[in-house]
Parts: structure tokens; C-alpha cells; sequence
């Protein structure tokens, strides 16, 4: 298919670089009110999985604090995530430095989220295929619920993506992406302050 062989791409280059360029004066002010507040540096970088769970750095602005307990170990993320960091994830504000990743060709501006690496072993066949193209800022899954619906369903979705791309859904999708950023939907799961983490389909299978 011509648009995901060749156009897509070029599309994620030129929008992706565009939209930085534009956008540019609120990250630089969203990135000093999180120095402000937390005093540290207002960027989190963390190793993803990318088109066929290739490891890449993913970029994002910091939402929530470094505490730990007593013994080192990072506290709930409800207990972490400072009021400015829900107004940076509410608006997804908290993307934005991952148009750089677009850019390098890491992500596209459409696709499956990238999720954790530790994920990849835990994956059975079907719900390995989301890494069959480029994770993405936003996507199928994402306008479908975002982070308020559960592992299974939200697979189910990332895989459809995969199997329909076309010019014609990513389009739906932006479209979809500015209504559901709007309207702040989705942002958490039911009673958690982001979203659950995936313990897996009760047995483990190897992604290669």
C-alpha cells in the first residue's frame, strides 16, 4: 500500500516537524512551570518498544514527582502526580516532545502507544502484532477510550488499527484525537490515578 509504504511517513515528517516548530513557545513554558514546581529537570525519558519492539528512548514532559519510601522504591502514582501534572496529562501537553521521536523516525504520529518493555514478554501472538507498525502520539485505542478501558480491549483495538491503516482512519483519528482532547476522556482508568499495569494473559510467550 502506497500511503503506508512511502506517504505516511513523509506526512509524520512534515507534520510532526511542523507542529513543534508551532508549538514550541508552550513546551518551553509548560517545561518551566515543571521546573518550577519540581525543581528538576522537566523531561521523562524511558525505553520503549518500537516497530517490532525495537528499544528507543521515548520523550515526555514529567507529570509526576520522584518519591520513594523508605526502602527506595517509588511511591503510588497517585501519590506522585502533582496538580500540574494532571492538567499537563488532561490536555496532553505531556506529548508533545515526542514529535522529536516522530521526527527520527522512532514513532509515527499515529499509531499504537508505545508501552513498556517488560510488556513484551508477557504478549501472546495476536496482541504482539501492535508492533507491526510505528507506535504512535495517538491512535485507534487511544480515540476508543484512551486509558479508561481495559488491556484486552485496548489490544483488540491497536491490532484493528494494524490490520485497517489507511489515510482515510488516521485522518478519523486526528479528528477524533482533538474532540477527545477537548472533552478530556479516557485520561485514567476507574479508581487509578493513570492506569493499570498489565500483569499479562496468564502465561508468558516470548516477542521476538
Amino acid at each position: 500500500m502506497l500511503y503506508k509504504r512511502f506517504i505516511k511517513r513523509t506526512m509524520d515528517i512534515l507534520l510532526a516537524g511542523t507542529v513543534f516548530l508551532c508549538l514550541s513557545p508552550v513546551l518551553v513554558l509548560v517545561m518551566l512551570l515543571i521546573v518550577a514546581v519540581s525543581g528538576k529537570n522537566p523531561f521523562f525519558v524511558q525505553v520503549r518498544p518500537g516497530k517490532r519492539g525495537k528499544p528507543f528512548r521515548i520523550i515526555k514532559l514529567k507529570t509526576m514527582l520522584d518519591l520513594r519510601d523508605g526502602n527506595g522504591v517509588l511511591l503510588p502514582d497517585e501519590r506522585r502526580l502533582t496538580p500540574l501534572g494532571k492538567f499537563i496529562r488532561k490536555t496532553s501537553l505531556d506529548e508533545l516532545p515526542q514529535l522529536l521521536n516522530v521526527v527520527r523516525g522512532e514513532m509515527s504520529l499515529i499509531g499504537p502507544r508505545p508501552l513498556l518493555m517488560e510488556y513484551l514478554e508477557l504478549y501472546n501472538d495476536f496482541q504482539a502484532r501492535r508492533h507491526e507498525v510505528r507506535p504512535g502520539i495517538t491512535g485507534w485505542a487511544q480515540v476508543n477510550g484512551r486509558n479508561a478501558i481495559g488491556w484486552d480491549e485496548r489490544f483488540a483495538l491497536d491490532v484493528w488499527y494494524v490490520d485497517h491503516l489507511s489515510a482515510g482512519l488516521d485522518l478519523r483519528i486526528v479528528w477524533m484525537t482533538v474532540w477527545k482532547v477537548g472533552s478530556s476522556k479516557g485520561v485514567n482508568q476507574q479508581g487509578q490515578a493513570t492506569v493499570a499495569y498489565f500483569r499479562g494473559n496468564g502465561h508468558k510467550q516470548e516477542v521476538l
